[in-house]
């Protein structure tokens, strides 16, 4: 995924502003690629709702009244069929408009659409892997994490003020497991 680095004090003042306004005032924007559990039933969303500590478990995060104000919008890129020839996942580009822990995690659950291989928000979607055909759970389990990638990154530069913007391939275990879903292999 992709990541910014700042080199000096200045550059380190301006980019922590940037993304501490999360792009309300100005050009940042941050956009991951999610490969999800199901297929939403339209093109294209939203998710409006505010994050909080969970309240059971202390090392997650859950929609909550009591939250802080969070939103991520999302599109979906393509979707899969499973073995059976059903949809079973769908690869989503998401993009924040704030930035809570576990953010993109916690909304596309709250939806019922959970990342593939997130044991914490998507423990249940597990047994969604035997509709997956051999090559495609070879794959899932091969990569033993989230499939979540960071794949855009666009701010303004510290000292010039130019736009700048950078794009990130996948990386090659969620490429193989896109390149299985396709083939619902």
């Amino acid at each position: 995924g992709l990541l910014v680095v700042a080199k000096n004090d200045a550059a380190h003042q301006s980019l922590s502003a940037q993304f501490a306004d999360h792009g309300k005032t100005g050009e940042m924007r941050r956009g991951y690629l999610a490969f999800v559990w199901g297929v939403p039933n339209r093109q294209r969303g939203s998710v409006d709702a505010p994050i909080d500590r969970h309240p059971h478990a202390r090392d997650k995060m859950a929609v909550r009244e009591s939250g802080r104000h969070a939103v991520t919008h999302w599109e979906i890129v393509e979707s899969f069929n499973g073995a059976d020839g059903k949809p079973v996942a769908a690869l989503l580009s998401c993009e924040l408009e704030t930035g809570r822990t576990h953010q993109i995690r916690v909304h596309l659950a709250h939806i019922g659409h959970p990342l593939m291989g997130d044991p914490t928000y998507g423990p249940h979607f597990k047994t969604k892997a035997v509709r997956l055909g051999p090559q495609s759970q070879a794959a899932l389990t091969a990569l033993d994490r989230q499939a979540l990638h960071a794949y855009l990154l666009a701010l303004e530069h510290p000292k010039t003020g130019v736009i700048l913007e950078w794009n990130s391939n996948l990386p090659e275990d969620l490429a193989l497991l896109r390149k299985t879903l396709q083939a619902a292999l």
